[in-house]
């Protein structure tokens, strides 16, 4: 009896194991619109689109607004997102917080080809490491690659 109960409790915390890691990321969905470097569209398997922010990074802003002005290097870094985004499809993993204050979803972005695309726009310059915790699981990896991309002179970087 004890050998039982103890086969159905491993079971049930594998399966709790297994629907937790379900629910941390997304299946691949297309981008809609492309907003600037850190926040884009994407429409989910019901149809609906739905407002991503970029966990990690933050990147130059690309237009006047109420709270904002334009920044160096905001168009370029918004380029770069259109070239790897506008017309593909992502996989969104998530951290502690699914969402921010403003009602964005908040994720690590991954492209078809495995490219993670948080850390490339650190990797090349096109953004700034900016964690917020909870949401801080690739904070290290974000760092080294923004000192790399200030010593080689990348992206806002350029000397």
């Amino acid at each position: 009896m004890k050998k039982t109960a103890f086969s159905c409790l491993i079971a049930c915390l594998l399966f709790l194991s297994l629907s937790v890691l379900a629910q941390k990321t997304s299946d691949f969905l297309p981008v809609s619109k492309v907003v600037d470097g850190d926040t884009f569209w994407v429409i989910n398997p019901d149809g609906r689109e739905e407002k991503i922010r970029l966990i990690g990074v933050d990147t130059p802003e690309v237009r006047n607004t109420g709270r904002t002005r334009v920044e160096y290097f905001g168009k370029e870094s918004s380029d770069f997102a259109k070239k790897f985004l506008t017309g593909k499809k992502v996989r969104l993993e998530y951290d502690v917080q699914r969402r921010d204050r403003y009602q964005r979803t908040l994720a690590y972005v991954y492209l078809e080809d495995g490219t993670f695309f948080n850390a490339l726009l650190v990797k090349e310059g096109y953004a700034t490491v900016a964690t917020f915790p909870p949401n801080v699981k690739n904070e290290n990896l974000f760092v080294q690659l923004q000192r790399q991309a200030r010593q080689k002179g990348k992206g806002l970087w350029r000397k």
